[in-house]
């Protein structure tokens, strides 16, 4: 499992970006995002990117532990959608479209 570092934002976006792509390349499918509690929006591109590299491996990405301020940023972009399918754990509240 691959835990981010308490901050998911464009000050880190690249590194951690990075270290979640090798963990996909190592097959890893869980990302554990429990001790994230600073995000903006380059946190929702590296999700995007991270499941996108899952599925070009035939990959199914879990995201567990989202944050809430990471949530309404998902809701807030309407990738809930994009990043739903394949097993992220979204609170009922921004599914109310």
């Amino acid at each position: 499992m691959f835990r981010p570092s308490h901050s998911l934002t464009v000050g880190n976006a690249k590194v951690t970006l990075e270290e979640g792509l090798r963990a996909i390349a190592g097959g890893e499918t869980e990302i554990d995002l429990g001790d994230v509690v600073a995000v903006d929006s380059a946190a929702v591109a590296t999700l995007l990117a991270w499941q996108c590299a899952a599925l070009n491996q035939g990959l199914n990405l879990h995201f567990s532990s989202l944050p809430a301020n990471l949530e309404s940023l998902i809701d807030l972009y309407g990738v809930t959608e994009l990043l739903a399918p394949t097993g992220v754990t979204v609170a009922a509240s921004t599914l109310h479209h």
